[in-house]
């Protein structure tokens, strides 16, 4: 009896092993928020990294000034265009998420850089535990995690949402974000990155890059001043630096290098003050500046909308689900019940500073009507993929994600943007 019982036990000893091993394995792939790593045969890696340059900031007419002769050469021998409109609001976060997800804030749900949510409360870019929570994006699958998911190592030296694992799903190598990291230090960790030989993967496919000092001296000082051509040199140095270590690595990249939005001259005298209108403690404000997010306090309704939903000057006020439809905008849960857009040069505010505050003027701000040319925002690409010396038609940042889909190989999605509209820049 003994003996057939530690037959019976042999003979169930091996699939009891291969159950603990697929046991370990799944806990393992659950404890770590990403997909256990695929071998490289296990997908057509693209034949060349796709690398995503974003420069906060850089208005379309920039290129024009001659002090980025690094960008110029890159489109010289690529592609650009006059003019690449943002979607709305054109802000940071928002745009940012639309061009690696091809859907407008209205249906990814980062629909300003400030928002409420009724399940997870505030969210704003100083908030580290918003930022860093997924549930604030998995309202959209970024271009990392659809590559990770088919096997294409990404990397991420910043980029809003890529500090956060969206749908349990972070890139291979990334950063949080750290504005006083130097422009150097993010172009030689994005170039280590690529140096890196895994040997239980393989090389990295698709990587972004961000520079915010062009849009930080834009606010500070203005879109026409001599600090913003400063800004914009130091970062084209780094990009010919970028390009320089591609070159000696023998790396032969599809470089895509986008703005998120333009900038337009304020002036503190150019202020819409709330407190004018209605009575502040009647409303939450959400948001200010270009544009303002308000949401009534409950039975303060008719009073709020009686205030707002009128003629002002240099701001027009809409009940979300009666905003122009060429906006696509006022779906999305996030959005406020009513948003006021500022003519470009002008800023919402709640009410003035103190007398006795000394404050700095601002000199730019963005947020507008993504239809303002002030607001265009600039977009080159370069790589043995495109075409050399084209010029395209304005078109929406929509349209980037479907090309990184097919430069790097992966199938088209059912998103806002159209695959035709940079199509014709590829070979």
């Amino acid at each position: 009896m003994a003996n057939a019982h530690k037959a019976a036990i042999d003979q169930l000893m091996p699939i009891l092993r291969l159950f603990a091993g697929l046991l370990a394995l799944a806990l393992s792939a659950c404890a770590s928020n990403t997909p256990p790593p695929a071998t490289a045969a296990a997908v057509k890696q693209p034949a060349h990294p796709v690398i995503l340059i974003s420069v906060d900031g850089l208005r379309a007419d920039y290129l024009r000034r001659g002090v980025s002769p690094n960008i110029t050469a890159l489109a010289a021998r690529g592609v650009t265009t006059n003019a690449m409109r943002p979607s709305f609001p054109s802000l940071t976060f928002p745009n940012h998420y639309t061009l690696v997800t091809g859907l407008r804030p209205d249906r990814h749900g980062v629909v300003n850089n400030n928002m409420r949510d009724a399940e997870l409360g505030a969210f704003s870019m100083g908030i580290r535990s918003a930022v860093e929570d997924g549930r604030w994006w998995n309202d959209a699958e970024p271009i990392w995690v659809t590559a990770e998911q088919a096997g294409i190592p990404t990397a991420t030296m910043f980029w809003p949402g890529s500090e956060a694992a969206v749908r349990g799903v972070r890139p291979y190598r990334w950063l949080k974000f750290d504005g006083d990291m130097p422009e150097a230090a993010r172009v030689d960790q994005l170039l280590a990155w690529l140096d890196e030989r895994p040997q239980e993967r393989p090389s990295l496919g698709f990587a972004t890059l961000y520079f915010d000092t062009v849009d930080h001296d834009g606010h500070e000082f203005g879109p026409d001043s001599p600090q913003v051509n400063t800004a914009l040199a130091r970062v084209d140095a780094q990009i010919g630096r970028l390009l320089a270590g591609l070159k000696q690595r023998g790396i032969e990249a599809n470089i895509v290098l986008v703005a998120d939005h333009g900038m337009a001259q304020v002036s503190n005298d150019r202020r819409i003050l709330l407190d004018a209108l209605l009575d502040p403690a009647s409303v939450q404000l959400v948001a200010g500046g270009a544009i303002a997010s308000l949401n009534p306090q409950p039975g303060q309704e008719v009073a709020v909308k009686a205030a707002l939903l009128r003629p002002h000057p240099h701001m027009a006020c809409h009940e979300k689900a009666n905003l122009p439809a060429r906006l696509h905008y006022g779906r999305h849960r996030r959005v406020p019940a009513i948003i006021c857009i500022a003519e470009a040069g002008w800023m919402i505010w709640q009410s003035a500073p103190p007398a006795s505050q000394t404050q700095r003027p601002l000199g730019g701000m963005h947020g507008y009507d993504p239809a303002h040319p002030d607001m265009a925002a600039s977009f080159v690409a370069a790589g043995p993929a495109f075409r050399a010396g084209v010029v395209l038609p304005p078109f929406d940042n929509v349209d980037v994600h479907p090309l990184l889909l097919r430069l790097l190989g992966l199938p088209a999605m059912a998103t806002d943007g159209d695959g035709k509209v940079l199509a014709k820049a590829l070979r």
